[in-house]
């Protein structure tokens, strides 16, 4: 499968608040927050949303969000700093306002982008100060009189615009300066790609919901991070009720994806029927016990081949340390807890396969041979 900028996005480097030692597993706002590792980590995540859940669109339209929240953080940082380090004139009131607002928002640090739930107060107020500021600055019915042809093109533009650019937290690099132009595109841009009917990757929220963000954004030209609130707090739940405990289960659990999972009970079942067929056949050639050890092999590779079926889960590959999440590609598990999960559930599966696996050989080699 192709490995995509989103991807690369999505698999970025913990966070240096990643938590090292957590005596359970983790929360989604953790996941998103890359205060994870692999294998429940925001990475792992993605690649379950896109192949199993096939629902990836809405953990995108979360990813495009905290990345304008990001974007109006840094354009704000840089215009803050600006106006502390330069003279404003504060002879005009709208500079004078403006200097007062900014001074009045405090430092503004980087941080993860959660729901609205999950944000301390003071967080909260910062939020909100920054986006009465951004609002101020709006341009009522920016798009509003605007004819098909241009609102066409400024569609494009949105959509493209943002592609090339590649914005970090360095403040003191004047090559990655946000510029107020940008925070629009990056609102445009999620707008056009995610929520206008028929849009490319359209999601499915209420109406109410899409309305109101279609409204804000092409009538009030707002463009300001809380426009988006209400949706992002939505596909959170979303994700949190429909999708997450099954990437718990399949991460947390087991170490296998689907397509080895089938494979294995494919081969498992091949493997268990050809060591019925061999040791029949022996036992009605009448042929001494030593010769009938041979069906050991196959009826242990069926037998552990099932159980890796059963319960999503290689018991030798946990154990070893690793776990699978696209096809052939494995990483080490460094999440610690589930690490210990899996080895508890692995050993589980090992005793489990070795009784079974040991019942049916004694049987068919210990049972008298009869020559038909």
């Amino acid at each position: 499968m192709a490995y995509t900028s989103r991807d690369h996005q999505a698999g970025a480097s913990p966070s240096p608040s990643a938590d090292v030692v957590r005596n359970r597993l983790p929360t989604l706002f953790e996941v998103l927050s890359r205060r994870t590792h692999p294998p429940v980590d925001l990475f792992s995540f993605y690649i379950y949303m896109r192949d199993q859940q096939r629902s990836v669109d809405y953990l995108d339209f979360w990813l495009d969000v905290a990345q304008h929240m990001s974007l109006c953080r840094h354009y704000v940082r840089e215009l803050r700093r600006s106006v502390l380090v330069g003279t404003p004139d504060l002879d005009k009131p709208e500079s004078k306002r403006n200097s007062q607002a900014l001074e009045a928002m405090g430092e503004i640090r980087e941080g993860p982008s959660g729901p609205t739930m999950y944000a301390s107060e003071k967080e909260k107020e910062q939020n909100a100060q920054m986006s009465a500021y951004l609002r101020d600055q709006a341009v009522p019915g920016g798009l509003y009189n605007e004819s098909p042809a241009s609102s066409q093109e400024r569609r494009t533009r949105a959509s493209t615009q943002l592609s090339s650019q590649h914005i970090t937290s360095d403040s003191n690099s004047p090559m990655h300066s946000v510029a107020r132009e940008d925070i629009r595109a990056s609102a445009e841009k999620i707008l056009y790609t995610f929520l206008l009917p028929g849009a490319e990757r359209e999601i499915t929220l209420p109406g109410s919901i899409t309305t109101d963000i279609t409204n804000a954004i092409e009538q009030d030209g707002r463009d300001d991070p809380e426009v988006f609130d209400v949706a992002k707090d939505y596909v959170f739940q979303a994700m949190e009720r429909d999708a997450f405990p099954g990437f718990l289960r399949a991460r947390a659990l087991g170490n296998l994806i689907p397509p080895t999972i089938i494979a294995r009970l494919i081969i498992g079942l091949i493997s268990l029927f050809a060591a019925f067929w061999a040791a029949l056949i022996l036992i009605f050639l009448n042929r001494d016990r030593l010769t009938r050890c041979w069906v050991i092999l196959p009826f242990t590779i069926g037998v552990y081949l099932l159980a890796s079926y059963q319960y999503s889960l290689d018991p030798i590959m946990a154990i070893v340390g690793f776990s699978e999440y696209t096809p052939f590609n494995f990483s080490r598990i460094r999440e610690p807890y589930v690490r210990k999960l899996l080895v508890q559930r692995s050993l589980m599966v090992l005793a489990w396969t070795i009784i079974i696996d040991a019942a049916l050989c004694l049987l068919f080699i210990l049972v008298p041979g009869k020559r038909l």
